[in-house]
């Protein structure tokens, strides 16, 4: 099946695993200075993406089941990041909401993120930098 593919494709696939690989490894490493998994963390961040979300639309946002995604938000509200609410139209409805002490946690673990990356690229000259960038915007705008 390799020698169906340019080696060019062969080599981009190759590293951009190895970087994603990378990247997950050391958000992990980030995440448990937190106490928080990478799931609560997904959870955070779509809820502060896409705002006030049922657990239903949340699970379905996280490819989880509905019992997994209520027993991560059940942790999430104990370590007062979100909060449920009831909708008042209809109280079986119930949604999830981000706190801002879940929006601090984000920004924290984001900034360390960055941190790494700018330590990464510290080597890298602002030039380089430039290409990497426009060729990732590139590459993004493509995959879209």
């Amino acid at each position: 099946m390799k020698d169906t593919f340019p080696q060019r494709v062969v080599d981009i696939e190759h590293h951009l695993r190895r970087i994603s690989a990378t990247v997950r490894r050391k958000g992990r490493m980030l995440l448990e200075q937190y106490s928080i998994t990478p799931p609560q963390f997904d959870a955070l961040v779509i809820l502060d993406r896409d705002g006030v979300l049922t657990i239903g639309d949340l699970s379905n946002r996280l490819f989880l089941a509905y019992s997994t995604t209520t027993d991560l938000v059940d942790r999430l509200e104990r370590a007062c990041f979100v909060v449920r609410e009831r909708d008042v139209q209809d109280r079986r409805v119930v949604r999830v909401r981000l706190l801002d002490k879940g929006r601090d946690l984000i920004e924290k673990v984001l900034d360390a993120r960055r941190a790494y990356l700018a330590g990464v690229l510290s080597s890298v000259s602002p030039e380089e930098q430039d290409v990497i960038l426009r060729i990732l915007e590139l590459l993004n705008e493509k995959m879209d």
